[in-house]
């Protein structure tokens, strides 16, 4: 059905507040990245609006550290842009102060605690070798 695929990839040692605030956080790049994903609005029978969702499913995984520096060194040769988030911003607070925090790390000495992408499904398989659906 899709070309594409979306997968989020997080280091398995956080925290279920830290998944999901990660997993949140990096979606919203993927969408700002692609937003012609996002699908129309829901209607409830009462006729309540809700927000579009995007139409194209995403797969949720974990690694451990070692293994997603892998998946970010290997998104980075393959040229695919990702959403990236790293430990320190756990400690910010505002959207300046994530990209200030962001900016002091290459990728190789990065606490990368999650990784998005969006490309072709082969490639992200490549890319995303060693990371397991999440429990």
């Amino acid at each position: 059905m899709f070309d594409t695929k979306i997968a989020i990839v997080l280091r398995d040692d956080l925290a279920p507040w830290q998944a999901l605030n990660v997993t949140a956080f990096l979606t919203s790049g993927i969408i700002a990245q692609t937003p012609d994903i996002i699908g129309e609005a829901y209607w409830d029978r009462s006729g309540n609006v809700y927000n579009p969702l995007s139409v194209q499913p995403i797969v949720i995984l974990v690694a451990d550290q070692e293994t997603l520096r892998a998946i970010h060194r290997r998104s980075l040769e393959r040229q695919v842009t990702s959403s990236a988030y790293v430990e320190e911003m756990f400690s910010t607070g505002h959207d300046a102060a994530n990209r200030e925090v962001f900016a002091r790390f290459s990728p190789e000495d990065a606490r990368l605690v999650g990784i998005a992408l969006r490309t072709d499904k082969k490639i992200i398989d490549k890319i995303t070798k060693g990371a397991k659906m999440h429990p």
